[in-house]
C-alpha cells in the first residue's frame, strides 16, 4: 500500500527500476543454477545427500551440537541459532547433487561462524530488530513527514529505514564468509572432486547475488528519500 503510493512518482521509479530489474535477474540465475547442478550427482561424495553433506562439514570443522531437519519449500533452507538447527529444504535435504551439497555445507557454514563467535553474524543477529522495525514503519513515518511538511519527521523515517540498509550491509559478507567456509570444509572433508568445486562455486555465487541485488535495490531507494527530503529542503 505504502510502496503503490510512491509508483506514481517518475522520479521513484527512475530510482528503483534498475534495482527491480537486478532483483529479478538474481532471481532468475540463483534458480537457473540450482536447477542445473541439482541434475549433477558429486562425483566424490557420490550417494551422499545434502543432509549428510551438512552433517560432515560440521564434524569436520568440530561443531557436534547442532541437529538438521527437513523443512518444507524450495530453497528455504537457512539456520537457526536460537535453537542450533540447520534447516534443510527437501531438495536439498535428501539430494545427493553438486546443488544440494553446495547450499547445505552452505548453511553448515553459518552453524560453524555461530559456534566460533564471528562478529559479522553477532552484528547481523543485533540488526535484526532495527531492521524489522525500519520495515515496518519507515514508510509511513518518511510519507507522513513529507505529506505534512514535517522533514524532520521524513529524516527520521530515513533513520529508521537506515537499520534495513544496515542489516542487509552486513549480511553480504556473512553469506559470502558463509560460502567460503562451505567449500573448503567440503573439500577437507573430501567430498568433493574438482568438477564438484567448479559447481559448487557456482550455486554459492548465485546465491550471493541474491544479497548483492537486495542491497543494491535498498541503497537505490534510501537514496531516493534522502533526494526527495532535500529537494523539500530547498
Amino acid at each position: 500500500m505504502v510502496r503503490a503510493m510512491w509508483a506514481f512518482d517518475p522520479q521513484y521509479m527512475l530510482y528503483m527500476v534498475p534495482g527491480l530489474l537486478l532483483s529479478l535477474l538474481a532471481s532468475w540465475y540463483v534458480h537457473s543454477t540450482f536447477r542445473r547442478y541439482a541434475q549433477v550427482p558429486l562425483q566424490a561424495g557420490r550417494g551422499v545427500t545434502g543432509a549428510q553433506a551438512a552433517a560432515a562439514v560440521l564434524a569436520q570443522a568440530g561443531v557436534r551440537d547442532v541437529r538438521i531437519e527437513p523443512i518444507d519449500g524450495a530453497l528455504s533452507d537457512h539456520y537457526d541459532p536460537a535453537h542450533k538447527v540447520l534447516r534443510l529444504s527437501p531438495d536439498v535435504y535428501a539430494g545427493r547433487s553438486v546443488s544440494a551439497a553446495g547450499v547445505a555445507a552452505h548453511e553448515a557454514g553459518h552453524a560453524i561462524q555461530h559456534a566460533q563467535g564471528y562478529g559479522l553474524m553477532r552484528l547481523r543477529q543485533a540488526l535484526v530488530l532495527p531492521a524489522r522495525i525500519g520495515s515496518q514503519l519507515s514508510y509511513i513515518v518518511i510519507i507522513a513527514g513529507l505529506a505534512l511538511h514535517m522533514l524532520g519527521l521524513a529524516w527520521f523515517g530515513v533513520f529508521l529505514f537506515a537499520g534495513i540498509f544496515l542489516f542487509e550491509l552486513v549480511t553480504l559478507p556473512v553469506e559470502l564468509d558463509a560460502s567460503r567456509r562451505a567449500r573448503e570444509r567440503l573439500q577437507a572433508a573430501g567430498l568433493v572432486s574438482r568438477a564438484d568445486y567448479v559447481g559448487v562455486k557456482r550455486v554459492l555465487d548465485a546465491a550471493a547475488f541474491t544479497y548483492v541485488a537486495a542491497l543494491v535495490t535498498t541503497a537505490l531507494q534510501m537514496l531516493y528519500f534522502v533526494t526527495r527530503i532535500r529537494g523539500e529542503e530547498r
